[in-house]
């Protein structure tokens, strides 16, 4: 059962599930990366064998087999799908970013040249965690920042294909080519190549505890989006709010992990009793029950403030990944959310609404990194490159200045790099 506490009972370090029991796997991880980087395809073969019983000739999946499998997914499925896919086309199409150049000053211009990464490798898992919801996510903000290649991986099934609603996501949210490879193998592939897998500029998408730790050690040689850990949701509601849909909100995360965390923050001891009584109710009925209990048992808490600005002072702190605000005028609130992923306003905006259909994205920042980190966007998968002119005569203007500070910081070279363009040799000027 979901425990409930007094404001002063709990601290914040306890609240959420920050640090997990997950075993070290780094070592395991670091030996078949380098299996990858050495034996390419082969690896890839081997460990589909050994890993997801799967018998492969060939890594990659056929384009034929991506619109076969587009073509035949249930017709309402593939029409909520293409609609969640324009939703989230819309919104990142207004995060796009322009180039600019400066030319105010005679002689100089500056500027920022925006260009998209070449190629990004977008893994997704497979089998019974598999989220076509992920593919339009990650695929269509890069699809939009302009990326050359889209690269799609995800592990085969024991029959050998990836499941066929991926591969539909994949093919609606356009991605370019997909790969038959899961787990710490399919982003060793992703980062060094193989002879079938390209080797990409970026990494982007979920994964298990091996899928994370392949990303956090290949960081470096490619870009990646960010190390996530377990699923997170913290509601704060008034005593108006609906209990019944509080603990269905709360469940919500609860079925992802065992290691979910499902917290209410609420200045209603009423409330937070009801929610505790609705929680036990419907949780047995769950498909995942199993997870969504050791989920609310073990990581879940109701935390009962004097007032429900205390309770944002709370939401703060904790910076969650998913922050629903369960109140009258939410917007009023609003500009107090300091540290939250994405935020979910009033009591009709269950955060499922943001997993699937409203179009922001539902790759978000966990384990407190809302403090300093964003939600994926087409920021993600664009680069910015700076550049400068000056005329002769713009430098001649400052070449003092930069020698000036240059000796100050010790580095003579830098000075005279500046001021040899104005020396005379000769009676010539330079």
């Amino acid at each position: 059962m979901i425990p409930i506490y007094d404001f002063d009972q709990v601290s914040p370090e306890e609240i959420f599930s920050r640090e997990t029991d997950r075993a070290d796997v780094s070592g395991a991880v670091a030996a078949i990366i380098a299996d990858v980087r050495q034996n390419g395809d082969s690896a890839l073969l081997r460990y589909a064998r050994d890993f997801d019983h799967a018998e492969l000739t060939a890594v990659e999946v056929p384009r034929e087999a991506m619109e076969a499998a587009a073509l035949g997914l249930d017709s309402g499925l593939r029409a909520v799908m293409e609609e969640a896919a324009a939703n989230i086309r819309d919104f990142h199409r207004r995060q796009r970013r322009e180039s600019f150049v400066v030319s105010e000053k005679d002689g100089v211009i500056l500027g920022q040249k925006i260009t998209p990464i070449e190629k990004v490798g977008l893994y997704i898992p497979g089998g019974t965690a598999a989220y076509p919801s992920s593919v339009l996510m990650n695929a269509i903000p890069a699809k939009l920042a302009g990326c050359r290649e889209i690269v799609m991986v995800s592990p085969p099934t024991c029959g050998g294909d990836v499941n066929p609603v991926i591969l539909a996501a994949a093919y609606i949210a356009g991605v370019d080519r997909v790969f038959r490879c899961g787990g710490a193998q399919a982003v060793a592939a992703l980062a060094y190549g193989t002879e079938t897998v390209p080797r990409v500029d970026k990494i982007v998408g979920p994964g298990n505890a091996y899928v994370a730790e392949a990303k956090r050690q290949v960081f470096g040689q490619v870009a990646i989006d960010m190390i996530a850990g377990p699923s997170e949701i913290l509601v704060v509601a008034d005593g108006k709010s609906n209990p019944k849909w509080v603990a269905a909100d709360l469940l919500s995360q609860a079925e992802h992990d065992k290691m979910a965390s499902a917290v209410l923050v609420t200045d209603d001891m009423a409330l937070a009793q009801a929610v505790q009584s609705e929680i036990e109710r419907q949780l047995p009925a769950l498909p995942r029950a199993d997870i969504a209990r050791a989920s609310i048992d073990n990581h879940g808490k109701i935390i009962v403030t004097p007032d429900l600005l205390r309770a944002l002072d709370v939401a703060n702190q904790l910076a969650p990944e998913h922050l629903e605000l369960c109140v009258d005028q939410p917007f009023d609130y609003l500009a107090k959310v300091r540290n939250a992923g994405s935020i979910f306003l009033g009591r009709s905006c269950p955060e499922a609404l943001g997993d699937y259909l409203a179009g922001p994205n539902h790759t978000l920042p966990t384990s407190g990194t809302a403090r300093f980190s964003s939600p994926l966007s087409v920021d993600d998968f664009v680069k910015k490159s700076q550049f400068t002119y000056y005329t002769a005569a713009a430098l001649e203007a400052v070449q003092g200045k930069i020698a000036a500070f240059a000796r100050q910081e010790g580095l003579e070279a830098h000075a005279r790099s500046a001021e040899i363009r104005f020396e005379t040799e000769g009676g010539d000027e330079r």
